[in-house]
């Protein structure tokens, strides 16, 4: 497991019940999160008197219950910065669990010494675009929503990125690759956060199970000829991370050589000093 245990600005203090009580720079919220399915006793004061908690409705849903928490608001992770806010379907603009992969990229990125270029699909609000603009990268980020790659802009330029080499793209991920095959264009890595479930632009039904291995086979399509790494994060309920291995070692080592890692991504519980698990991550990097 790849714990993100470095926050300073982000803590997860308990969690149970199916929810999590977290700090969010000076904020305290209660979420959902169907991982913590354990009944353990909430003797911590901070769940009767949160900032704000995001209630499920029992007819599908929720909305935020909120007291005198800022519309929107600024938090650190080293050297990066990120804005953060209450959006519909409990979330925040940021997974913090993914502190883990952005070091994991910006490490590869700067040992490489050499100049390289990566793709990030589905990119959402641009945690690892902005962690790889960071370590020296040039950067694509590919995002079907437009308020979200607008996100992803600010928080660059909250971390002092505005200038760098990223191309903001707004598209649809599949057929974005598929121009850039075309086009001839090859990146060095690629990052992929693909949803569970979607719809395309034409109505296609995306699902997971069913779209992700022919959609990493595209993919494999525009890595160059010495890629560096291909990293897949998933958040679906019940897909091992030796699946991703499997995945990753079929197209991307057959091709490359390389070796592919895959585990669960976890945050530290304050509390109770155990993890919370969150989502798989497979690895996949070249052996040089």
């Amino acid at each position: 497991m790849w714990v993100s245990d470095k926050w300073r600005d982000y803590e997860l203090i308990d969690c149970g019940r199916g929810e999590k009580l977290e700090r969010w720079g000076d904020c305290i919220l209660v979420r959902p999160d169907p991982q913590a399915i354990w009944d353990t006793a909430r003797e911590d004061p901070l769940w009767r008197r949160p900032d704000a908690r995001y209630a499920r409705s029992s007819t599908g849903g929720g909305q935020w219950e909120k007291k005198d928490v800022p519309q929107q608001w600024k938090i650190a992770y080293r050297d990066l910065t990120f804005q953060v806010k209450p959006m519909n379907f409990k979330h925040t603009g940021l997974f913090p669990e993914q502190a883990a992969n952005w070091d994991f990229c910006m490490e590869r990125i700067r040992k490489a010494n050499r100049p390289i270029s990566v793709l990030n699909l589905f990119a959402y609000t641009g945690g690892a675009t902005v962690a790889c603009a960071a370590a020296g990268a040039s950067v694509c980020h590919v995002d079907a929503a437009k308020g979200m790659v607008s996100w992803a802009r600010e928080n660059a330029k909250l971390s002092g990125l505005e200038g760098a080499p990223i191309r903001w793209i707004i598209d649809d991920c599949g057929k974005f690759v598929e121009r850039e095959i075309r086009r001839g264009r090859r990146y060095d890595a690629v990052i992929m956060d693909p949803p569970s479930y979607g719809r395309g632009p034409s109505g296609e039904v995306w699902k997971l199970e069913d779209n992700l291995y022919p959609f990493v086979e595209l993919v494999a399509g525009v890595l160059s000829k010495e890629p560096l790494f291909f990293l897949i994060n998933s958040y679906t309920t019940g897909l091992a991370p030796s699946v991703l291995t499997y995945i990753l070692e079929t197209v991307v080592t057959k091709r490359h050589g390389g070796h592919t890692d895959s585990g669960e991504l976890g945050l530290p519980v304050t509390d109770s000093g155990l993890i919370l698990p969150a989502g798989a991550t497979g690895r996949w990097v070249a052996d040089r």
